[in-house]
């Protein structure tokens, strides 16, 4: 599915109402933050032609707190409004007023999906109708 056909399905979505995937691996870090797992590579040839040796396989994505906590509710099940209501309980006193949270995290979770470190349930159920 191109750029067009899942911004088309995400701009008729209510994005409150979208189920976050995780796309990449991650691992979690002594200060509380996150890395997210991005590989060098895609491609196995690639990465045996071009990959230094003194370099590792993944390039880390470092996510403070907040990030971290969003990126741990991201489990494929919970929707967007679920996590924003369960970050509230984390952090009320961060996310003050109550609606920045709610802004807060779908301007993250937009991010993320401009990255593609993330996809939404609703653009790979399509996509699998469409490929039957």
């Amino acid at each position: 599915m191109n750029f067009l056909q899942r911004r088309r399905i995400l701009k008729k979505a209510n994005f409150l109402d979208l189920t976050p995937v995780r796309v990449l691996g991650h691992e979690l870090r002594d200060d509380g933050g996150i890395n997210l797992l991005m590989p060098r590579f895609k491609n196995r040839v690639n990465a045996a032609l071009f990959q230094p040796n003194s370099k590792g396989r993944y390039i880390f994505i470092k996510l403070d707190r907040f990030g971290g906590h969003t990126w741990m509710l991201i489990d494929g099940q919970n929707h967007v409004a679920k996590i924003c209501a369960q970050l509230k309980e984390q952090f009320p006193e961060e996310l003050q007023p109550v609606e920045e949270a709610e802004v807060r995290v779908t301007n993250f979770l937009s991010l993320l999906y401009r990255e593609r470190y993330i996809t939404f349930r609703e653009i790979e159920d399509k996509t699998e109708s469409q490929a039957k």
